[in-house]
């Protein structure tokens, strides 16, 4: 068939639609028809000519939105340009409405379609909704590739021209753009149009591909901010054990830059620790780094994140100065009293005071010596707070409390394995947690003799080396003692190291019994009382005249820490605006002479062996409400709370004489 009698089959094909809306479908593909429909229904003229194109400031602003779709499609365009150059065709590519924002073509042949009626230029719009049936509007239209003949265009142009186009789309089914070659038709092949699917297919995975990498770009950095904002060091570490990301605070602690981190083995920092075996995590367990300077000791955790061949782990690190410092906050190893705390105007506490106020201008070890309830741990802590190591922990250790076979690894520390039951990551003694604070040893005369001579190395050294550890601890510490005991007859009896207490003694202070400090026990009674007030019932003003001359009087064996026992328990007794005799402990009132008015001759003095000490208590109350009440059964059923058949019961059981309690209140 020659081609004047194809064009005239063409052209009855389409008056057949335009005229009667007859497809032929041996003529052209139902895609051509449809569009024409299309086309149709959208009201364009096809021999009117449609010049829309864009302002500069238009086009530009388009491309600039687009500037990822050219920066990938125009390396495609040029390469597709150098196969057909010199033959009349031209590249175009356009935006997701069909605006042309590149064309690529010879120069001659632009140049001519420039000034057609319907100009081909950077800007004009192709879109089927406005131009009609074209190799590009199609496309995106239809949003799969097609190639269209002189007379599948809807519109008629004064010249052959043969259109090929295929739609680029985005992974989540957004249009990006259309890529389209045009040309003569009697230079266009079907592989054309297989070269033109080729290239927006490309340019369809290049753009997946940096949306790809833009958002692990963007996962990176968020999860690059994420790290970076933890105070803790991180490395994230691959299966063969390298470090493939790191953090701020890695980068901080250590004193290596991340360009020294990434892609080292994770054995360059830790060199003793076996990762191949690691199938499971791992908390807070204390481990050396090395770090650009020297060995630390660092708390670390490390999480395995399961993968479907092999395992990487994330390594979180912090300091164990840290950690210890953190500890200490949260289990109370601080100092909360200050000089201003310590009660009292005589001269023996004003005078301990001072001296203690002089000690804490220096670092050096200070003796606090004193009977027991003197309040030696207040003046250590006072000192404490006053000196430079007050932004310090302050760890008290009662060296008389802890078991004789925990006291070393109590107070020096143990590592991994040093002994049965020891824990598998070691721990910190008390001497390390104390590190850059104020370490309070009472009851130092009670120290095991042989553990004497590993503290008397530490105040040598200023270091301490863990039970099992070869590796020694640099201290920077202050050491405060205290003791009740004569450590100088503990020495004849060899039972404390003269050369320790030698290094103890530099600043040594007696902290006064309650009985020297004269009038300071009503201060101090003053203070308890207002500290142990029930706030249930009438205030009290305080104590009675009768009970000052009592304390002034007593000799307080307990001394500061009896006297408080004392008015916490008068406090929960007294119902009245005062404290009197009467709710006063039976041992006081003895001691001080007045033991016949409260407890009389007939009245057993001493509890049963078998009464607990449960049945003690309730005995002393119920004594205490009976002389209150003059000996009167009743009232003190009653201000007890229980029925008068359950007191006799009481009183039968605990032998109290009621007879004898009213005739001693009578007769004082």
């Amino acid at each position: 068939m020659c081609p004047q009698e194809q064009l005239t089959k063409d052209e009855q094909a389409r008056r057949g639609f335009f005229e009667r809306g007859v497809r032929d479908l041996t003529v052209f593909p139902a895609e051509v028809y449809d569009s024409w429909a299309r086309c149709i229904a959208n009201h364009i003229a096809p021999d009117v000519p449609m010049r829309e194109i864009l302002a500069p400031e238009a086009l530009q602003a388009r491309r600039a939105h687009n500037a990822e779709l050219l920066e990938v499609a125009v390396p495609f365009m040029e390469i597709l340009y150098k196969v057909v150059e010199g033959s009349d065709f031209s590249i175009m590519l356009s935006d997701s409405e069909g605006y042309i924002l590149k064309l690529i073509g010879d120069p001659h042949f632009l140049a001519e379609y420039s000034r057609k009626d319907n100009p081909l230029v950077e800007g004009s719009c192709r879109s089927e909704s406005k131009f009609g049936t074209n190799g590009i509007g199609t496309p995106l239209a239809i949003r799969k590739p097609i190639q269209l003949t002189t007379n599948e265009h809807f519109r008629r142009e004064p010249y052959p021209v043969t259109g090929t186009g295929a739609p680029i789309i985005l992974p989540d089914g957004e249009l990006a753009g259309a890529l389209s070659m045009s040309g003569p038709p009697d230079k266009v092949h079907l592989h054309t149009l297989g070269m033109i699917t080729a290239a927006s297919r490309a340019i369809e995975e290049q753009l997946t591909l940096r949306k790809i990498n833009t958002q692990l770009a963007a996962t990176k950095n968020q999860l690059q901010t994420i790290l970076d904002t933890f105070d803790q060091g991180v490395f994230l570490v691959d299966s063969a054990h390298t470090i493939i990301d790191t953090n701020l605070a890695a980068q901080k602690t250590l004193g290596f830059s991340e360009e020294e981190i990434i892609n080292r083995p994770i054995h360059d920092f830790v060199g003793n620790m076996d990762f191949s075996s690691l199938n499971a995590s791992i908390y807070d367990m204390e481990q050396p780094l090395r770090t650009r300077y020297r060995t630390e000791n660092f708390f670390v955790t490390i999480h395995t994140v399961r993968q479907s061949t092999d395992n990487s782990f994330l390594f979180v690190f912090r300091e164990a100065e840290r950690v210890h410092n953190l500890v200490n906050k949260y289990i109370g190893s601080s100092a909360y009293f200050t000089f201003d705390d310590i009660i009292g105007r005589s001269p023996v506490i004003t005078a301990a005071k001072e001296n203690a106020r002089a000690a804490s201008t220096n670092s050096s070890n200070v003796l606090l010596i004193g009977e027991s309830g003197t309040g030696k741990e207040l003046f250590a802590q006072s000192i404490h707070n006053s000196s430079a190591f007050s932004g310090g922990p302050f760890i008290a250790v009662n060296c008389g409390a802890i078991p004789r076979s925990l006291i070393e690894s109590e107070l020096f520390g143990y590592e991994a394995g040093a002994f049965t039951g020891a824990k598998r990551a070691g721990s910190a003694g008390k001497f390390e947690l104390a590190n850059n604070g104020t370490i309070f040893l009472d009851e130092i005369g009670d120290m095991p003799y042989e553990v004497q001579i590993h503290l008397l190395r530490i105040l040598q050294t200023k270091e301490v080396t863990r039970i099992g550890g070869t590796k020694p601890v640099p201290l920077n510490i202050r050491i405060i003692a205290a003791t009740n005991v004569n450590l100088e007859q503990a020495i004849q009896d060899k039972t404390f190291r003269r050369d320790l207490y030698y290094r103890l003694n530099v600043l040594t202070f007696r902290i006064p019994p309650l009985r020297e400090r004269g009038d300071d026990v009503l201060l101090l009674a003053d203070y308890f009382i207002r500290k142990y007030q029930q706030p249930s019932k009438q205030p009290i003003a305080g104590v009675s005249a009768y009970v000052k001359q009592l304390f002034l009087q007593y000799h307080w064996p307990g001394n500061i820490r009896e006297l408080e026992n004392t008015i916490e328990r008068a406090c929960l007794l007294t119902k009245g605006a005062e404290i009197t005799d009467e709710f006063l402990p039976f041992n006081l009132l003895k001691s001080t002479g007045v033991e016949a008015v409260h407890a009389p001759a007939s009245l057993p003095q001493a509890a049963p062996a078998q009464v607990s000490p449960v049945d003690l208590a309730e005995k002393e109350v119920i004594q205490n409400f009976l002389l209150s009440c003059g000996g009167n059964v009743k009232e003190a059923a009653s201000r007890l709370g229980i029925s008068r058949r359950t007191l006799y019961r009481k009183l039968h059981k605990y032998q109290i004489d009621c007879d004898g309690i009213r005739k001693h209140k009578e007769g004082r």
